[in-house]
C-alpha cells in the first residue's frame, strides 16, 4: 500500500491538527470537481508548502523531481482511495486517510494521537522524536539529555507503519526516507543506544520482512557511502546481533545474500568473515565455488538440491558479481546460458548483467558457452552491448577497462552495432570504446540502440 515507510512525507517542525483537517477537507472538495487534475493541483500545493517548510539534512524534497514523483504518487493513492468504495464519493474519511498514509500512518485517528503528542514536550513520541532527530543528524548531547530525561524511549516504538525502535534509525535503511542518513559518527550513535538498553535484534516490519538493525544497515547504502558501514556492522554482533534470522534485511531472503541483491559486497564479504550463513545465492555471489557445490546432490547426479528459482538467482549472482568460476559450474551443471532472470527488469540474460556490470571474464564465459550476443531484454528493449555501454557511461572511466574489454568481447563474438549507438556523443569523447565497437567491420542492422 503506498505510501511504503521509506515514501513517507515529512512533518512541518510544528504540525497542527486544525490546519490537517482544513488539508483533508480541501482535497474533499477538489474531489467533487471530478477532475482528477484538481486532486493533482492540490497534491502539488501540499508538497510544495512541505517542500518550504523542510530543514532536515537531504530531504526528500529538496529536488525538483523527487516533488513531482511525490506528487504523482499522491495523486493516484488519492484518486483509488475515493474509488475503492461500492459507489465513489469524496467522503471526508477518505481524504483524512490519505492525508495520514501520505505521513507514513495507518490510519487518521493514529495521526492525529501522533500530533497531539508531538505537542505535549513531555511525552514519550516527542522524546522519540527528538532522539531520532540526533541520531540522523549526529547530535550526541542531544540524545544523551532525552535519553538520561526519558530513560524508557529506548524501548518505545514510532507511531508509523514501521514501528521501528531508535536503533533501527542507525541503520539508515527502512525508516522514512528523508531521516535516511548516516552521520560520520554513526557508531558512536550505535554505542550510546546499546549502552543505554536497545534491543540488538528488535524488528521493524518493512520491506516484507522482520527487519533487524543489522540486517538494514548491512544493505544500506548511506552507511558505506559515510565510510561507517563494517563499523555499525561491527558493533551489532558485538552486543549480539544474530545473522542467522531470516527476513532480517527483508521478505524473506538470508542475510549475505540481501547485502548482494543490495548491492552491499563489502558487507556480505565482512559478515560471511564473521560466520554468517551463506545460502546458494549469496555462495554464488562471493565465489565461493565450495560452497555452491554443496548445493548439488553428490556422485553423478547434476541435480541441485534447490528450485529453479533459487539456481537462476544464484546465477543472476554469479554473473553480476563477476565470478566466472561459479558461472561456468553452474552452466555445466544444467542452467541454460540464456535463461530468462529477473533483477534489474524483467526477461534480459546473464550476458545482460554481467555486461551492464563490465565482468569480462563472464562475458567470455557465457560466449564460450554458446551465449547469444543480440538477445533482446524484455524490459528496455536492447541486447547486451547495449547494456555494456550503459554501464560504461554510468561509471565512466572510474571503471577502468572492463567495459572496453567486454564491447570488444561481444563485437568480437558477432554483436550487431547499429548506426545509433555509433553516434553516441559519449562515443566521440572516447577513441578507446570506439575503437572497441569497430575492431572488425560491424554488422549494421536498422534495428535501434538504447
Amino acid at each position: 500500500m503506498y505510501p511504503n515507510p521509506q515514501e513517507a512525507l515529512p512533518l512541518p517542525t510544528r504540525p497542527n491538527i486544525e490546519q490537517y483537517k482544513r488539508l483533508a477537507k480541501d482535497l474533499v472538495q477538489s474531489c467533487k470537481t471530478g477532475d482528477p487534475a484538481a486532486i493533482r493541483d492540490w497534491a502539488t500545493r501540499w508538497i510544495d508548502m512541505l517542500a518550504k517548510l523542510q530543514d532536515a539534512p537531504r530531504s526528500v524534497l529538496r529536488i525538483g523531481q523527487e516533488i513531482d514523483s511525490n506528487v504523482d504518487a499522491l495523486q493516484e493513492f488519492a484518486l483509488k482511495t475515493f474509488a475503492r468504495r461500492d459507489k465513489a464519493t469524496c467522503a471526508l474519511t477518505d481524504a483524512q486517510f490519505v492525508i495520514a498514509r501520505a505521513h507514513g500512518f495507518l490510519s487518521w485517528p493514529k495521526f492525529v494521537t501522533h500530533v497531539e503528542s508531538l505537542a505535549q514536550a513531555r511525552s514519550m513520541v516527542s522524546a522519540y522524536e527528538q532522539a531520532v532527530t540526533a541520531i540522523v543528524t549526529g547530535d550526541t548531547a542531544t540524545l544523551r539529555r532525552v535519553l538520561n530525561e526519558h530513560p524508557n524511549v529506548i524501548h518505545a516504538r514510532s507511531t508509523r507503519e514501521h514501528g521501528a525502535t531508535l536503533l533501527h534509525y542507525v541503520s539508515a535503511n527502512g525508516v522514512e526516507g528523508y531521516r535516511q542518513v548516516s552521520p560520520s559518527n554513526a557508531v558512536e550513535m550505535a554505542e550510546i543506544l546499546l549502552e543505554a538498553g536497545a534491543e540488538v535484534d528488535a524488528v521493524a516490519a518493512v520491506y516484507e520482512g522482520r527487519c533487524t538493525p543489522l540486517g538494514l544497515v548491512a544493505t544500506s547504502a548511506p552507511p558505506f557511502a559515510a565510510g561507517v558501514q563494517k563499523q555499525v556492522i561491527e558493533v551489532l554482533l558485538n552486543h549480539g546481533a544474530r545473522m542467522d534470522l531470516p527476513g532480517s534485511a527483508g521478505r524473506d531472503g538470508g542475510l549475505v545474500r540481501s547485502c548482494l541483491a543490495n548491492g552491499q559486497p563489502e558487507a556480505a564479504e565482512y559478515l560471511a568473515s564473521r560466520g554468517a550463513p551463506l545460502d546458494l545465492a549469496a555462495a554464488a555471489g562471493l565465489g565461493r565455488l565450495d560452497v555452491v557445490n554443496t548445493f548439488f546432490s553428490s556422485g553423478s547426479d547434476p541435480t541441485p538440491r534447490q528450485s529453479q528459482a533459487r539456481l537462476l538467482e544464484a546465477f543472476w549472482m554469479a554473473c553480476g558479481y563477476g565470478r566466472a568460476n561459479v558461472v561456468d559450474f553452474l552452466l555445466e551443471h544444467g542452467v541454460d546460458v540464456d535463461s530468462e532472470l529477473r533483477g534489474h527488469g524483467d526477461g534480459h540474460t546473464g550476458l545482460h548483467l554481467a555486461a551492464f556490470h563490465g565482468q569480462v571474464e563472464v562475458v567470455k564465459t557465457l560466449v564460450r558457452h554458446g551465449a547469444r550476443v543480440d538477445v533482446i531484454d524484455k524490459t528496455w528493449g536492447t541486447p547486451p552491448l547495449v547494456w555494456a555501454l550503459t554501464g560504461w557511461g554510468r561509471k565512466g572511466v572510474a571503471a577502468g577497462d572492463g567495459y572496453y574489454a567486454v564491447v570488444a568481447q561481444l563485437v568480437g563474438a558477432g554483436a550487431t552495432v547499429t548506426p545509433d549507438v555509433l553516434a553516441w556523443d559519449k562515443l566521440k569523447a572516447d577513441p578507446k570504446m570506439l575503437s572497441a565497437l569497430t575492431e572488425r567491420p560491424p554488422k549494421v542492422s536498422d534495428r535501434k540502440g538504447d
